[in-house]
């Protein structure tokens, strides 16, 4: 008979499992593959953007999936006591570019030993290569049932199983099972953080194939053809579309682009000089035109962008590249401002939720109580991290809220019991 029985051993189980723990309850952490952690580990390109140091405002504005939801749960638990938690014991954290934080050694490794350690010394019990299969209540008790058949009651329960996204971590959408079988909506499901497909013709003839541009102002286009959404950052092309952290950040809004014009092709733009506008674009190109005009214009325009792009543009813009000034007319330069500034493609999607860094949907938030992750359909049941719909940014965004979502539920997991006497 434990206290708590926590079901997922990511970052949000693992920060509820300690919460929980916390006054010397009993609780038991249950993780169906071998090692915890798995998906911390390989986050941040291995060295775990543990979170954002951004105030809550910003922190929120990156998680465009519901993340107002977390104004409450901030309260008990917010990215500022994410830093203090580890570096209270012992890990030193940096701050990055935008606020990211990571562990001074740059090893994810030593995340996941101060919460493993924190939890041995709390006294946590932990199951790994144990598969859930069932999670019922009965009478005022829940009964998690594993695959081998083995049983355990606990006065409280935490899913934590996380979203789809990256399932050799052991992601694999079983927590909606859990959840929808215990009264639960779960939103639609579809990736985010994804790199975009593009049947386009200069993507399906491979023409700018690996080529990076970077900090340019990649947008999802309505259809009116004004800019849903804009991202100013680096991208690249790829032999099926494009990817790189703009692309990623603009995938979401492919998604519900699609949904909301009702049609498999939708329209992005990229502006590859984001920091000035076209009048002082056009000013730039001239003048460099001007001061070599005897030079074809391939080669007077050297370095004002990667030349594969620039070679692309000036066929997007009718321009013979052979050409010099002296044959280039006033409205080509026109149309070549306009087309570096304005560059309009067609995508038709994303890849796959596998291939995705975050699952968008899941349990809806309108059943969960935001002060304290419980089910408001289920007492005793909480639920926290991406098996919620609840989605960001990379940045440190999706790890602020499992940790801060984990908190909170274990927090109130593990003193259920003692304010039920109250009720």
């Amino acid at each position: 008979m434990y206290q708590t029985i926590i079901v997922g051993g990511g970052p949000s189980g693992i920060m509820a499992a300690i919460s929980a723990s916390q006054n010397n309850q009993r609780v038991l952490l249950i993780e169906k593959k071998k090692g915890l952690g798995r998906k911390l580990k390989i986050s941040g390109g291995g060295r775990c953007n543990v979170t954002n140091n951004l105030p809550h405002d910003e922190v929120i504005r990156h998680i465009p999936g519901n993340g107002k939801f977390l104004y409450s749960p901030f309260t008990l638990f917010d990215n500022q006591a994410i830093i203090k938690f580890f570096e209270s014991r012992g890990l030193q954290l940096k701050e990055e570019d935008h606020g990211r934080m990571f562990p001074i050694t740059d090893q994810s490794q030593d995340v996941l030993n101060v919460l493993i350690d924190e939890m041995n010394k709390h006294h946590v019990e932990i199951l790994e290569e144990s598969p859930v299969v069932n999670i019922t209540k009965k009478e005022q008790l829940y009964e998690v049932t594993l695959s081998d058949h083995r049983v355990f009651n606990a006065a409280t329960v935490i899913i934590a199983t996380g979203g789809t996204s990256v399932p050799h971590t052991g992601s694999t959408g079983d927590g909606y099972h859990f959840a929808r079988a215990l009264g639960h909506t779960i939103t639609e499901l579809f990736p985010t953080e994804v790199p975009i497909r593009s049947h386009a013709p200069f993507i399906r003839e491979q023409t700018l194939k690996g080529l990076s541009l970077k900090n340019v102002a990649l947008s999802v286009l309505k259809k009116n053809g004004k800019k849903r959404v804009t991202h100013q950052m680096d991208m690249i092309f790829t032999h099926f579309g494009i990817s790189g952290p703009a692309a990623l950040r603009c995938s979401q809004f492919v998604y519900k682009e699609q949904k909301q014009q009702k049609r498999q092709d939708i329209f992005m733009q990229l502006d590859a000089f984001p920091d000035i506008n076209e009048e002082q674009l056009k000013q730039k190109i001239t003048q460099l035109l001007k001061t070599q005009p005897d030079k074809i214009i391939k080669n007077a325009l050297k370095g004002l962008i990667e030349t594969r792009y620039l070679h692309f543009i000036l066929e997007q813009a009718h321009i013979d590249p052979e050409t010099t000034f002296h044959h280039i007319s006033t409205q080509q330069i026109i149309d070549l401002t306009h087309q570096f500034k304005t560059f309009t493609f067609s995508v038709n999607g994303t890849l796959p939720l596998d291939k995705a860094f975050v699952t968008g949907g899941g349990i809806s938030i309108k059943e969960i109580v935001p002060t304290t992750m419980e089910s408001k359909l289920s007492e005793g049941l909480f639920l926290c991290g991406e098996v919620l719909d609840i989605h960001g940014y990379t940045g440190g965004y999706n790890i602020t809220s499992a940790f801060v979502t984990g908190y909170v539920a274990g927090h109130y997991a593990g003193t259920y019991i003692s304010e039920q006497r109250f009720k």
